[in-house]
């Protein structure tokens, strides 16, 4: 099991580039599945996470081409459905929540899926009912193996339908959205998600030759087609990579310019942070964030303490909660973070508490953070990456804190963030992988 070891305390300085979103990667590359044409992918993340899910799609049989490590060229003519229904799908797709995603072409295209059970982040209840529930309205039977916790599901031909989602979940979203392209008749999808992920996967599935209208709203209608084409896509810069960034500036009084951050897709991202007092220019595509000495957390108009919490998009993501905490944790003035979504993703904050940071965990969704201003300097320690997105929190606390920190089972953080470590070392901080 790999480890950093991180030196805290230098004020980092440069200009860095986010990586290509990582969860619009894992869909859009699902995709391929509905076409035997060719389809180019740029901007692709060079993460374990996407890369597992780039061994999937080839150990099914789809020809991968890797032009360089951020582009390739798929084309899924002979596909394996033997391999699908096998037990080593069912071992390397559970090591994936992505692999949840190939189910929707699959059933488009073949009218047959498996769907093994997730594994990924264990920051609470992932319940995968949205995807069969919706897979259902459009045809689809399922038989459940408990004893393999294994997915089964058919479907003689899936027809249109009008389907209310108990969730506007981004992955149930695309998955349903992916298999009622070719459906017979209309689908029409209310409660979807329309984060930008989507919105991008629906261009890309129009280009293909589907028939998809109300992009980036919660009411998606879906023209079911016969077949689909090859096409060309760029990934969106990963908006987390870019809130992180932000934060990081403002907890190592660093001076950073994150380059091509397409500001147009951010939605309330930057107002989130500037609601924190962190300052910041929008040069172009660029967000240039200036080194401050310090940092006041906003109060609503009668001085009440600040929420932030998360909600379906144009609401603020979950997955920038983690970042947000730990920034708060060197502000000035105190804020109240709601984890609306997972019960457990909070529970990182014992970690922080033990290097010196004041944090009332209220509850599995919610705790307060009392910013010390600076007054006291987070302490380094041993600890334990438990997911993605609060492995970068961690990681971002050590750059900030006194002495060396040691963080372990950063796998966690490798599946989301690519070559963090070095791309970080070159802005000034000291970040040395332990393998």
């Amino acid at each position: 099991m790999a480890s950093f070891e991180v030196i805290g305390g230098t004020k980092l300085k440069g200009e860095i580039t986010p990586q290509g979103a990582k969860n619009e990667a894992l869909q859009i590359i699902s995709a391929v599945l509905l076409t035997s044409e060719e389809v180019i992918i740029h901007n692709i993340p060079d993460i374990l996470d996407v890369n597992l899910q780039i061994e999937l799609l080839a150990d099914l049989g789809v020809k991968v081409n890797r032009i360089n490590r951020h582009t390739c060229s798929f084309q899924a003519d002979n596909v394996d459905l033997e391999y699908f229904s096998s037990e080593a799908f069912r071992k390397k797709g559970g090591r994936l929540r992505g692999s949840v995603m190939i189910a929707g072409p699959m059933l488009a295209r073949f009218h047959k899926a498996y769907i093994p059970k997730p594994g990924g982040d264990k920051i609470g209840r992932r319940r995968l009912d949205t995807h069969i529930v919706g897979f259902e309205k459009l045809g689809t039977q399922f038989i459940y193996h408990n004893d393999s916790s294994f997915f089964e599901l058919e479907a003689t031909v899936l027809k249109g339908c009008d389907m209310l989602l108990d969730e506007p979940s981004v992955t149930g979203t695309a998955n349903i959205l992916m298999a009622a392209v070719m459906a017979e008749g209309t689908t029409t999808i209310y409660n979807a998600a329309c984060e930008p992920y989507i919105q991008q996967l629906c261009k890309m599935l129009n280009r293909m030759g589907a028939k998809i209208s109300n992009i980036g709203s919660n009411l998606l209608t879906i023209e079911g087609v016969s077949t689909m084409n090859g096409t060309e896509h760029t990934m969106l810069p990963d908006m987390i990579e870019v809130g992180s960034f932000i934060g990081m500036a403002a907890m190592t009084q660093g001076e950073i310019t994150i380059k091509n951050a397409r500001i147009d897709q951010l939605g309330i991202i930057p107002e989130k942070f500037q609601q924190l007092g962190i300052q910041m220019e929008f040069r172009g595509d660029d967000i240039y964030v200036p080194a401050q000495d310090s940092y006041e957390i906003s109060t609503y108009l009668d001085g009440g303490i600040l929420t932030m919490y998360d909600a379906p998009w144009p609401g603020f993501t979950p997955d920038l909660l983690s970042i947000v905490l730990v920034v708060a944790t060197q502000a000035i003035g105190s804020v109240l973070i709601h984890q609306k979504m997972f019960e457990s993703r909070l529970f990182f904050t014992d970690k922080l508490i033990d290097m010196g940071a004041q944090v009332i965990l209220c509850d599995p969704h919610r705790a307060t953070v009392i910013g010390l201003g600076r007054k006291h300097a987070l302490r380094g320690i041993t600890m334990t990456s438990p997911d993605i997105r609060a492995g970068q929190a961690l990681l971002i606390a050590a750059m900030s804190a006194e002495g060396k920190s040691t963080i372990q089972n950063i796998e966690q953080i490798d599946r989301g963030y690519q070559y963090i470590d070095s791309r970080l070392n070159a802005l000034g901080a000291n970040i040395k992988r332990i393998d």
